[in-house]
């Protein structure tokens, strides 16, 4: 049965006119009121009736980018691209942030924004196959690995390998008490659990033992996560030759606890990061690190987006893979 604004509109205990004016993106709808409404959209799977709105105008040239923080420098730096790709194509980008909330991921996948975009690009952090299963709204292309036997096109890099390259790099300069900064222990840690992996393979395979005492966790990667969890490593008594972060942010962070502690970077401890940011660049030392290809993961989800778009929108889903490389700088050079 499909359901109409007036089945929504009493599942959220509103009016017709505030579900109408949440469908339209309206602004002034407080946020509570909001959410309620969305969540009862969800729950009933409504889909405005948008043909002939769609026969009148036809594509809107819109298409939307969600990534779970804005304030993640990887994600403001891979957003320039992504626009950039897309103004060759003639769409505008709007730019939208999660939370990595799986609420929030599952309204903007379920396609109640349809009438505004005309396809979607998302960086999910909790979103489940089973959120995806069935979804028939708006042309969607997903980035990273969070999603096994996904549904949808999306783009990867390869976690496990560039982790692994990254790790036998610090391997190679003689360091054994090669500490990871970054791990996570929930669901959502799709990007840390791979790179763990990637950690211990390389580990595995210079005949290195695993060493959980080694191993950081971080709920958040920002600067100060990574500052903690090797202020917390030092205390704990650890002494790491090496840290290996799971991005940028976070060792930008270990490098100022570092520092506090009186350590030298890299004569004493060796740092890597994975992103390649551009304050990794201009760190005191230089950040060596994983450099994914930001500009080939926003063509290649454009390219994906612009097939669907123009192409049969029932063919199998696509996974394309962007390249990496590994940058070397001051963190881990000692001469």
């Amino acid at each position: 049965m499909r359901h109409r604004l007036k089945d929504v509109a009493e599942r959220a205990g509103v009016s017709v006119k505030t579900v109408s004016n949440v469908v339209n993106g309206h602004v002034h709808v407080r946020p509570d009121t909001r959410a309620r409404v969305e969540e009862a959209i969800v729950e009933l799977n409504y889909r405005p009736n948008l043909s002939a709105r769609h026969l009148r105008k036809g594509r809107t040239g819109v298409i939307a980018l969600a990534v779970p923080e804005l304030d993640i420098p990887y994600f403001a730096e891979l957003a320039r691209h992504v626009v950039s790709a897309a103004a060759e194509h003639g769409w505008t980008v709007l730019i939208d942030q999660t939370g990595g909330r799986r609420d929030q991921e599952r309204v903007l996948a379920s396609g109640i924004t349809d009438h505004l975009i005309d396809g979607l690009i998302l960086s999910p952090l909790a979103l489940t196959a089973a959120d995806l299963a069935g979804l028939d709204g708006t042309p969607m292309v997903l980035l990273g690995e969070r999603i096994e036997h996904c549904p949808a096109d999306r783009v990867v890099i390869d976690n496990v390998a560039a982790a692994g390259e990254i790790t036998s790099h610090l391997i190679q300069l003689g360091r054994r008490r090669i500490a990871a900064v970054g791990a996570q222990r929930t669901d959502e840690g799709a990007s840390a659990r791979l790179r763990l992996a990637g950690y211990r393979d390389a580990l595995r395979a210079a005949g290195l033992g695993y060493d959980q005492t080694l191993v950081a966790s971080a709920s958040a990667w920002h600067r100060a996560d990574g500052a903690a969890a090797v202020r917390g490593l030092l205390t704990s008594g650890v002494r790491p030759d090496a840290v290996f972060c799971f991005n940028d942010t976070l060792a930008l962070g270990a490098l100022r606890a570092l520092h506090e502690a009186g350590l030298r970077v890299p004569e004493d401890v060796a740092v890597a990061g994975f992103d390649d940011i551009e304050d990794g660049r201009f760190a005191t030392p230089t950040l060596s690190t994983v450099a994914p290809d930001k500009e080939q993961v926003a063509r290649l989800a454009i390219q994906l987006l612009a097939d669907r778009l123009g192409g049969d929108p029932t063919v199998p889903a696509r996974e394309l893979r962007a390249p990496y490389r590994l940058v070397f700088r001051e963190s881990t050079r000692t001469r």
